[in-house]
């Protein structure tokens, strides 16, 4: 008795094993349960054969399927990554928003975010830092060219932190934006670690409780911060790294008799005032004069945003 009792004991516990491999088996193929990382090109490539054949898979960690050599096609990497891919409400549409993003590496942060804010009304610039490996240019191409109204800036710097350089990427997008046919209201630029505490919806009833008023937060400059447009600044590139290196050369006033305020270098901008700083003179000379200050982009929007009787130039065929 003791005998038969542990054959259907065994022959119990051998059938329960058996259905736990095959149904394992049958949940994980390509052993998707082993975490992946999208820097891996060895995982991307085993998990875009496996999508090619009309599967669905699971990506485990902190990471998303992606078009990389389009071994994926967009319309799939899209759908898997849930992008929205047509506007929300009609407020949205009637309200598109454009974005300048300045990243320099973690592409998987960069993806993150760019899928956050993405929306198929509005219009993205990516400006890629030129010092960033080609590795991260190619996957941040890769991808934007699955987004008809996403594009890399049409010029790039070397940028150094707290340098001209960083001003001048939000510069050379907008100028790229102000020649997109998307008729945006506003601008607002973002680096590659920023992420959205509002949807987009939100961002819209924020801003348009300005009235077409630029959002430039700022203050006539605080002690610490006299000395960033007081004395000459140089930007170090090379050996020893990028950096900041200060000067004993005082710097000139600045020009057309201007008050330097400093604020924010995230900022909301309408595009009349884009245009503003494109073509106005006072705008100009700021910029040029500006070259060779500390974090000029904490000091250029505020101060031009607060010239008395500042009157932008207005865009033609723009609502």
């Amino acid at each position: 008795m003791n005998l038969w009792m542990s054959c259907v004991f065994a022959f119990t516990a051998l059938s329960v094993v058996i259905f736990v491999v095959f149904y394992h088996s049958q949940l994980s193929p390509y052993s998707f349960y082993q975490p992946l990382n999208s820097s891996s090109e060895k995982t991307s490539v085993v998990a875009c054969d496996y999508g090619l054949r009309n599967h669905t898979f699971s990506m485990w960690g902190n990471t998303l399927p992606h078009p990389l050599g389009r071994r994926i096609s967009c319309q799939l990497y899209q759908t898997q990554s849930h992008y929205i891919t047509r506007p929300l409400s009609e407020e949205e549409a009637a309200f598109p928003l454009a974005y300048t993003m300045v990243i320099h590496k973690d592409f998987n942060t960069f993806e993150r975010l760019f899928r956050a804010i993405y929306m198929p009304q509005n219009v993205y610039c990516v400006h890629v830092d030129e010092k960033a490996p080609g590795k991260f240019k190619k996957a941040v191409w890769q991808l934007l060219e699955c987004f008809p109204n996403a594009f890399l800036a049409s010029k790039t710097k070397k940028v150094v932190y707290g340098g001209f350089s960083r001003l001048q990427a939000d510069l050379y997008c907008m100028e790229d934006l102000l020649a997109s046919k998307v008729p945006w209201k506003y601008v607002l630029n973002t680096c590659g670690q920023d992420f959205p505490l509002k949807t987009n919806k939100e961002i819209i009833h924020h801003l348009k409780r300005f009235k077409g008023k630029n959002i430039t937060p700022g203050v006539l400059p605080p002690e610490h911060a006299i000395v960033r447009t007081k004395y000459v600044f140089q930007e170090h590139t090379g050996k020893g790294g990028f950096f900041m290196r200060k000067t004993n050369t005082l710097k000139t006033p600045p020009p057309h008799q201007l008050t330097i305020y400093f604020g924010t270098a995230y900022v909301a901008l309408t595009r009349d005032f884009v245009s503003f700083i494109m073509n106005d003179q006072r705008a100009l000379d700021l910029l040029e004069w500006s070259k060779d200050t500390y974090s000029p982009d904490e000091h250029f929007w505020v101060t031009l945003n607060r010239i008395p009787g500042q009157c932008p130039i207005v865009i033609d065929n723009v609502s």
